[in-house]
């Protein structure tokens, strides 16, 4: 991807000749370099959960939030540049904030998704603003209770998903979300899936300590409200993904030692 001595990085604005963006590739590598952040679109609801770094202990526990609430029924989880986030969050929130007035109605989770792909499709085109460093997992439930899932890029790309992932731990958090069947489990199941789709996307980083942070919205669970998920269901959800990793941390010393002999 490199692209010393070509000047084509100079500006967002301008193409290399072999069609390429720099200023959004290099976006795209900041994503990679933050926390795992993921998304789970289930029968009867969604949820976000993010991998957070712990940075300093001296930092208050819930200074650095990841996730936010955008609409009483949306949550935004992002990765990538904190403050590049915590600008894109304000954003949505005028923007939700805004239909509300203008139509009376809670804004639906695909126009939300159609605004912010917008936006940040925008900053890809002047010279003078640069792409948001982040990607961003917009999740919530509309009206009628049908839950959406979507995921910005900072090319302003966004697809519609049942499970997305971003950052770090993205391809190894993919792989664990591709086999689960998101169309057939509630969200209290989902939270657990989470917490061990974290804990397996942090593997590569064992030397760090993080925490894990977790919302979920649905029509029955949380009355179509965006909140975080109850400390008690998120710490046993955490204790059995503990679980199953040092199972497969037994099942993979066993291997190696039937290979020894």
């Amino acid at each position: 991807m490199t692209s010393i001595g070509t000047g084509y990085d100079l500006s967002n604005s301008v193409f290399s000749p072999d069609g390429r963006n720099f200023q959004v590739e290099y976006a795209a590598k900041a994503v990679e370099n933050g926390g795992t952040a993921i998304g789970l679109r289930c029968q009867d609801g969604v949820v976000l959960a993010v991998e957070k770094l712990v940075m300093s202990k001296l930092l208050v526990e819930s200074s650095n939030r990841r996730i936010s609430t955008v609409d009483r029924h949306i949550g935004i989880a992002f990765s990538g540049l904190i403050p590049d986030g915590r600008a894109f969050v304000n954003r949505a929130r005028d923007q939700a904030a805004q239909w509300r007035r203008n139509f009376q109605s809670p804004m639906p989770i695909s126009s939300i998704a159609d605004d912010m792909g917008g936006l940040a499709q925008a900053y890809t085109l002047y010279s003078s603003v640069r792409p948001f460093g982040i990607t961003a997992i917009i999740g919530g439930v509309d009206e009628d209770g049908k839950p959406g899932l979507y995921m910005i890029e900072p090319s302003g790309l966004y697809w519609g998903y049942y499970g997305a992932a971003t950052g770090k731990g993205r391809q190894a958090a993919k792989a664990e979300i591709e086999k689960l069947d998101l169309a057939n489990i509630t969200i209290r199941e989902a939270v657990k899936h989470a917490a061990r789709i974290i804990h397996s996307a942090h593997e590569d980083s064992k030397d760090k300590e993080f925490q894990i942070e977790m919302t979920w919205v649905g029509k029955e669970e949380t009355g179509g409200r965006h909140q975080v998920v109850p400390k008690e269901l998120q710490e046993e959800a955490e204790r059995l993904a503990k679980k199953a990793l040092e199972g497969e941390d037994d099942d993979e010393d066993e291997e190696k030692e039937k290979m020894e002999e």
